[in-house]
């Protein structure tokens, strides 16, 4: 059962803000950003930016308008602000630089009420409902658990090179461990994890977007 904002019952979500501030924390990089209510006269970010409405109570932001990325300038920026505060007008905006262009992978937590804390690699972005191309172990897991992962999903293929395009995998095998740190032996409470898309490239690993639920 869930909620109208779509949250379980006993289900309190964060900003993506604030979640990517947990991220960091345990050294998983994601995009520069800022939040605020009214646009600031001095924006010291690289274009192009995405901006994103910033409410922990609307879990998919893309849904309802919330989402404008491809921001090339100030121009844009403030005609996007001014459209986006009108359907929005009681929260906050996140805006962020864009993440470099990649290969996109999801990487997920749940707890399983059997096995417990349950963590999962798949093939990200818009392609995740579509294909349905996961991996999942029960955490904790190390760096092989890892690397079979990887060769489980199908976006793998890109570790080796695929069309012209070769991904750093160590990145993943980096950001997977990363993430069972910060279950296992760190943010206990933690009920769920979504990053998608974590966007991976020859020279890196970014979370573009990051949602953290708690237990209440």
């Amino acid at each position: 059962m869930t909620t109208e904002t779509g949250l379980k019952p006993g289900m309190r979500n964060i900003t993506e803000f604030e979640a990517k501030a947990i991220l960091r924390e345990y050294g998983i990089v994601t995009p520069r950003g800022i939040v605020f209510e009214s646009l600031p006269d001095k924006i010291e970010l690289k274009f192009p930016l995405v901006l994103k409405v910033s409410d922990a109570s609307i879990i998919h932001k893309s849904d309802v308008g919330g989402v404008k990325a491809g921001i090339v300038g100030l121009y844009d920026l403030i005609e996007e602000y001014v459209a986006m505060k009108k359907r929005f007008p009681n929260s906050e905006f996140l805006l962020e630089e864009m993440a470099q262009k990649g290969v996109e992978f999801i990487v997920g937590v749940t707890r399983d009420p059997v096995f417990g804390p349950v963590i999962m690699l798949g093939t990200g972005g818009i392609y995740t409902e579509l294909y349905q191309d996961v991996a999942f172990r029960k955490l904790p897991i190390g760096r092989e658990d890892a690397l079979d992962m990887i060769q489980e999903i199908r976006s793998g293929i890109f570790c080796k090179g695929f069309r012209g395009t070769r991904i750093d995998c160590e990145e993943i095998v980096g950001l997977l461990l990363k993430v069972n740190g910060m279950i296992s032996g760190g943010k206990v409470d933690i009920l769920s994890l979504d990053l998608n898309p974590v966007i991976v490239s020859a020279s890196g690993a970014v979370a573009a977007d990051a949602k953290i639920s708690f237990y209440r």
